[in-house]
């Protein structure tokens, strides 16, 4: 079973959201709208969903009317498969491919791939500047961009919203939480300020970890899961500290799974 993480540049109109959401009900895992980042982060199963969402997104979204904090390349952005249960990370980098090759081909949307190949970031980076995409054209499509097509183990979004709204202080912390298992940006989000972060190897720096390091410098004012949780990463917590952290059962991935009727391989 393939896992499929996709992040839409929209998160302030929710009608618009509702109905993008609508067209992929059977395989939606969760749903999470942030209308400061501008942007929705939609868990679905399998292949199809992301194809139909992604069509309808192209259609619905233009990046030149899109205004954000977080950083984007495209109206449909990120687009990574995840593999569970039985699947293998070689299966999830053959569906990235296949989809590359159809939004390229059929929406006329160039694909750039991260995982074995190059990181997310180093594609937010480079993108068009430094390398062209892997598949379609060579300039962004006019309204819907590009899209970061990814294979990768399942990881966590997670947000730490600090007390004091000192940005300078939010971009240190998340330079120093930086490193193999933790991607990390400081973000002035409205009149606050959040550390927002990806925890790349949860069930060994995960939401316990990183709210410590954090809370040992500067005043959390509240933590926020985007998405779901592998449930062995609760496991390994005192559930008592699960509502400080903003976790829960029912927002694990396999609870998700179970409750949409699908069963791990």
């Amino acid at each position: 079973m393939l896992e499929c993480v996709v992040n839409i540049s929209e998160g302030s109109r929710l009608d618009v959201v509702e109905h993008l959401c609508s067209l992929v009900a059977p395989v939606l895992l969760d749903v999470h709208t942030d209308s400061d980042h501008n942007r929705s982060v939609l868990t679905l199963v399998g292949e199809d969903g992301p194809r139909s969402l992604t069509r309808a997104a192209v259609d619905a979204l233009d990046l030149r009317d899109h205004v954000g904090v977080h950083p984007r390349i495209g109206v449909v952005d990120v687009v990574p498969f995840v593999p569970l249960g039985d699947a293998t990370l070689a299966d999830a980098e053959a569906a990235a491919d296949r989809f590359a090759r159809w939004a390229a081909a059929e929406l006329d949307v160039p694909c750039f791939r991260y995982g074995s190949r190059r990181s997310l970031p180093e594609v937010r980076r480079g993108a068009f500047a430094d390398f062209g995409p892997d598949w379609g054209r060579s300039t962004p499509h006019p309204s819907a961009g590009a899209i970061a097509v990814g294979s990768r183990p399942v990881l966590v979004a997670y947000n730490l919203w600090l007390r004091r709204p000192d940005l300078d202080q939010a971009r240190a912390i998340a330079r120093d939480l930086r490193g193999p298992a933790v991607r990390a940006l400081g973000l002035a989000v409205g009149p606050h300020v959040q550390v927002s972060m990806n925890l790349i190897d949860p069930t060994v720096v995960g939401p316990a970890e990183v709210y410590e390091q954090v809370a040992a410098v500067a005043a959390v004012e509240r933590a926020e899961l985007v998405g779901l949780v592998p449930r062995a990463v609760l496991e390994r917590l005192d559930p008592a500290a699960w509502p400080r952290l903003d976790l829960a059962l029912d927002r694990t991935i396999e609870a998700r799974l179970e409750a949409s009727g699908h069963v791990l391989d």
